[in-house]
């Protein structure tokens, strides 16, 4: 799978989330998820953690539009967040985020990046399948709501090696 970010969301730039993002961010969260929302505390918490966090935004001229998160602690990154509103769903905003979250996971050295998805959002579900995660365990009642947590996980390719390896395994 290509993790090339999509040509829809060209209007859009990604960047990586700030301090002064954090109240845009908060206003969103509790319109996305009003029964799960994070306190805006958490947000700034995060964010207060750049060796171990990376969190983006993306954002049109008209404002932020989508936001996303990632925690590594090697061998394992795990996507925290990720939303995009539904006015600019379908033009490929949480592909990029996602794509970037990947990236980053590979950057800091992750072997797998893990993820919990509602059970009740096929939409979000199908993005991670394209991208290669599978779902590896459920999380029964996680949601404040009583909806199940579908837990994903995507396989990092190992580290490429010189290719000296290989040669020699070759002529065996």
């Amino acid at each position: 799978m290509s993790t090339t970010p999509d040509p829809r969301a060209a209007d859009v730039t990604v960047r990586d989330m700030t301090l002064d993002d954090i109240p845009a961010v908060g206003a969103l969260e509790h319109k996305l998820f009003p029964i799960d929302a994070w306190p805006v505390q958490m947000f700034l918490d995060e964010l207060s953690q750049p060796e171990t966090r990376r969190y983006l935004v993306a954002e049109t001229t008209g404002g932020i539009v989508g936001y996303a998160g990632l925690m590594c602690i090697e061998p394992i990154a795990d996507v925290q967040t990720i939303a995009v509103v539904p006015e600019h769903e379908g033009r490929g905003i949480g592909s990029t985020l996602l794509t970037q979250l990947i990236d980053e996971a590979r950057h800091r050295g992750a072997a797998d990046v893990l993820l919990e998805v509602r059970a009740d959002n096929p939409r979000a579900q199908q993005l991670y399948v394209r991208f290669g995660f599978e779902q590896i365990h459920i999380r029964p009642r996680y949601y404040r709501d009583g909806v199940d947590a579908l837990i994903m996980r995507l396989q990092l390719a190992a580290p490429e090696t010189d290719g000296h390896e290989a040669t020699e395994a070759g002529q065996a």
